[in-house]
């Protein structure tokens, strides 16, 4: 062999060795993606070579608190400031309640939140029933006639007066901007509390339900929320719901009879994030793969709690959520009771996370704009978490948001961190939650035979 060919050779070796190497790992890396967004079922076969870290180890205690039996004095004060927001923020000729102090908007959510406010306030002997009969006979007619976003399914947002559609930035549409299959979700927990506590009004609500075309959010056991793209300015139907919010909203479907297999499990897309040594879990679909944000949040779990009673995996996922904040104030001194909240700032609404996004202790607006200045004490996350642990940290939160309220118009959001200054925004979430804490702390579990 001349010398000129074994150095062509030397020289081929020398480029493939590299190309060689890049081969292989973009191969690598196809793998490991694609193995990412699989669930564990997914792998059965392949189980001895991919074993994804899904398994929730469960700790050896839970503080938590029993249901007293009782309000004290201050605690029955502080539920008669809650309802004053649901007196205030009526609607008298359509018997709906307006989403944020004063704003004529509402969302499915907000709905639900007004319903298990006033269903806890009955509980606790805030209202009679004489009071929430008229009402919900108001709500029966007009639900019946609300219209729909295609004729299936409840818009994203509605006129409280006029009950009109409304589009993205509230204004009125004929057509509306889609629907949310968790809003919708969450709507049947309120279902569910019929369903076995207040059978009197289950034939009107079945009504309204059996005009809503369930099965278009529905598919192959997944949520399905419809979406504007604007970027190609049209809609799409869209996989909705992330760790936390996705199986407490299945859950409440899955009692009313609906297939939502996938979404009630916690283990189809759940990593773990270490943070204060605690192992928080998160959502495998970050925002780079799947356009949805994987919050991670305090109310999803504590909604779970004190509605429901935890399950296995949730009382477990929530304590974790509970400890890391409580790990994060004895680290630095700031009291954290994270939470999605209104605000009276021009963001409008934000989601104060645990985690988001491959970042730890974010605020994100709406548009997924960080906005770390508006990172708050929730005074609804600090009610839930008092009524739910017996624990000095629980305790602690509660006297901290005890007084942020305005007698006259309900309970203020929280306290912002930065500044200090009070978020003042008072809203149907809320002091919904208030009213659910204390009927927790009172009655337990809000949804019961």
């Amino acid at each position: 062999m001349s010398g000129e060919s074994q150095e062509k050779q030397n020289q081929m070796k020398f480029l493939f060795k590299p190309l060689f190497f890049i081969f292989a790992l973009l191969t690598v890396t196809y793998i490991v993606l694609y193995v990412e967004k699989l669930k564990p079922s997914d792998l059965k076969p392949f189980g001895d070579l991919f074993v994804k870290d899904d398994v929730i180890l469960k700790s050896q205690r839970y503080p938590i608190k029993s249901a007293s039996g009782y309000l004290t004095r201050e605690e029955f004060i502080y539920a008669n400031i809650a309802w004053k927001y649901f007196e205030n923020n009526y609607d008298q000729k359509t018997g709906f309640v307006n989403g944020k102090d004063t704003s004529s908007i509402f969302t499915i959510k907000d709905l639900t939140s007004y319903l298990m406010g006033m269903f806890c306030a009955l509980e606790i002997g805030i209202v009679d029933s004489t009071e929430v009969d008229s009402r919900m006979n108001k709500l029966f007619i007009s639900l019946d006639k609300i219209p729909l976003y295609e004729n299936k399914l409840p818009n994203k947002k509605y006129n409280t007066g006029s009950l009109k559609m409304l589009d993205e930035n509230g204004n009125t549409s004929e057509n509306g901007f889609g629907w949310s299959a968790l809003d919708i979700g969450r709507f049947f927990n309120f279902v569910n509390k019929v369903n076995l506590q207040y059978p009197q009004y289950q034939p009107k609500i079945r009504k309204i339900i059996k005009r809503w075309k369930m099965h278009e959010m529905i598919e192959n056991g997944n949520l399905k929320g419809m979406v504007f793209q604007s970027n190609k300015r049209k809609y799409k139907l869209i996989q909705e719901g992330r760790l936390g919010y996705e199986e407490y909203c299945g859950k409440a479907l899955y009692k009313s009879g609906f297939d939502v297999t996938e979404a009630i499990s916690y283990r189809d897309f759940i990593k773990f994030i270490d943070i204060y040594g605690y192992r928080i879990a998160a959502d495998t679909r970050e925002v780079r793969k799947k356009n949805s944000h994987n919050y991670v949040l305090s109310d999803p779990y504590y909604l779970d709690g004190l509605e429901n009673g935890w399950d296995i995996n949730s009382r477990e996922l929530a304590f974790r959520v509970f400890m890391v904040q409580k790990a994060r104030y004895i680290d630095t001194g700031i009291l954290t009771a994270t939470g999605e909240d209104y605000t009276d700032n021009t963001a409008n609404y934000v989601y104060n996370s645990i985690y988001a996004d491959f970042r730890t202790w974010t605020c994100y607006d709406e548009m997924g704009k960080k906005r770390n200045d508006l990172k708050m004490l929730s005074t609804k996350t600090s009610f839930a978490w008092y009524v739910l642990y017996e624990d000095e940290y629980a305790n602690l939160l509660f006297n901290n948001v005890k007084d942020l309220y305005d007698p006259q118009r309900g309970w203020y959001s929280g306290r912002y961190e930065v500044s200090g200054k009070i978020n003042k925004s008072i809203s149907a979430s809320t002091n919904a939650i208030v009213l659910e804490a204390l009927n927790y702390k009172m009655n337990g579990t809000i949804i019961q035979f």
